[in-house]
């Protein structure tokens, strides 16, 4: 586009572009410790996150999107602003924030002395990243020019900073690199997120697949891990899949990968998982067989999680992630994972220590959050409205938008464009962050 005008909330919501970044550096901890509604102060002092949402969501099933688009044909683009009933209570920035709830694979990783059994788990986190993808159909606001959000999580072990920019541009396929650097062991790994497919937009139940390819480098040994995100097929019978091998940097495959985005994440050796498959396709054995063995194994080694398991596990593998059951509401909770449920939560004392642009403030999102529809479609309305005519004023002043918080440089890894996290955020010097809300 290349109007000066903002396109609204008319993306999909499960992939981005690369308009916002994300960094995982220095923090500082508000302390802001007593109880409110949906939390509970724990014995040793720590802050008991909310478990769930201070309203249910509300019924889509009297909304088409095909309905919808349908009263857009002969509009410009520019002005069209998706209805808020396709939203779900959380900023773009919140829910790529969500990449951190497996936060623990990491701290794995960093135990460990040997490269390629590191690559496990950063592969692991990996996949792990888009497990809360699963059955969110709702799609999250856009956010605003100069939105920030920041998540600190001392207890998991990180700090986390992101920010919107550019808006003008709409995308449907996911840009942006993911660098992980491991100070500990002096390397960095990088990798791109698979496409994402949202079916069933007009007519039908939404379901999303996640398919492609994702490489993981390790920049420091050379070490590769290859993972297809297979497509679902005719028949279904590959949907969730993940398959995929590490290699050194002589190209020798070290170990093989496999298991569901969906479910869990397994590791095995070649010759053995070589061994297995062509053992399957030689003896017709099917899936059910498959799962009755890996039930078997399982119970032993690790407790089953609530959801379904359908993974079969072949004897030998090593289990690397399984994914945390959702919680019993999370179907009228926007299907949201616990770790999503406390995104919006704004605690006791940090109101006043957050910037001003931190998307816990939009009052949308949070109108919306609290069951009140009308008012989150009057205030979603009067922000993007306040984004236009902030955009033409800069037009007619002649005047650039400037970040504040990351600035365009060379990825030291890749050495491709990106965006470098400039500091000094978590100083909170904010006098100067633009009024958006």
């Amino acid at each position: 586009m290349n109007s000066e005008e903002e396109f609204y909330d008319a993306e999909t919501g499960l992939d981005s572009d690369d308009s916002c970044e994300v960094s995982f550096k220095d923090a500082t901890v508000y302390d802001g410790k007593q109880t409110s509604n949906g939390s509970t102060l724990s014995q040793n002092g720590v802050w008991g996150r909310r478990t769930t949402l201070p309203a249910p969501m509300f019924s889509r099933n009297n909304f088409s999107v095909w309905g919808f688009l349908k009263k857009c044909i002969g509009m410009e683009l520019s002005k069209i602003t998706m209805p808020i009933v396709f939203n779900e209570p959380l900023s773009f920035l919140q829910r790529i924030s969500e990449y951190m709830e497996h936060t623990y694979l990491i701290h794995k990783a960093c135990t460990l002395s040997d490269s390629i059994e590191r690559m496990q788990f950063v592969a692991a986190f990996a996949v792990s990243a888009v497990a809360s993808q699963w059955d969110r159909t709702g799609k999250p606001f856009n956010p605003l020019l100069g939105e920030t959000y920041e998540l600190v999580r001392e207890d998991e072990g990180f700090r986390l900073i992101s920010e919107q920019f550019w808006g003008k541009s709409v995308e449907a396929e996911p840009k942006g690199t993911i660098t992980l650097e491991l100070l500990k062991h002096r390397e960095a790994y990088t990798w791109t997120n698979p496409h994402c497919c949202i079916h069933n937009v007009i007519l039908g139940k939404l379901w999303i697949e996640q398919y492609g390819t994702v490489e993981i480098v390790n920049h420091s040994t050379g070490d590769k891990c290859i993972l297809n995100f297979k497509p679902c097929g005719m028949f279904g019978k590959e949907l969730h899949k993940v398959e995929g091998h590490i290699q050194d940097k002589s190209k020798k495959k070290r170990h093989v990968i496999y298991g569901k985005w969906t479910e869990c994440m397994y590791a095995i050796d070649p010759k053995v998982y070589d061994s297995s498959r062509k053992a399957e396709k030689k003896s017709g054995s099917d899936a059910k067989k498959h799962k009755q063995e890996q039930s078997a194994v399982s119970d032993d080694s690790d407790e089953m999680p609530e959801v379904q398991e359908t993974v079969a596990m072949i004897p030998g593998s090593s289990l690397l992630w399984r994914i945390v059951p959702r919680p019993p509401h999370s179907e009228q909770m926007y299907n949201f994972t616990s770790f999503a449920m406390s995104l919006n939560e704004l605690e006791p004392g940090m109101e006043t220590v957050l910037a001003p642009t931190d998307c816990r403030h939009r009052p949308d999102i949070r109108a919306m959050e609290n069951g009140d529809i009308d008012k989150a479609s009057i205030e979603k309305e009067r922000l993007e409205e306040k984004q236009r005519a902030a955009r033409r004023e800069r037009a007619r002043d002649e005047e650039d938008w400037s970040n504040r918080w990351f600035h365009p440089g060379t990825n030291p890894h890749t050495g491709s464009q990106d965006w470098i996290y400039t500091g000094g955020y978590f100083d909170r010097k904010f006098s100067d962050c633009p009024d958006i809300y």
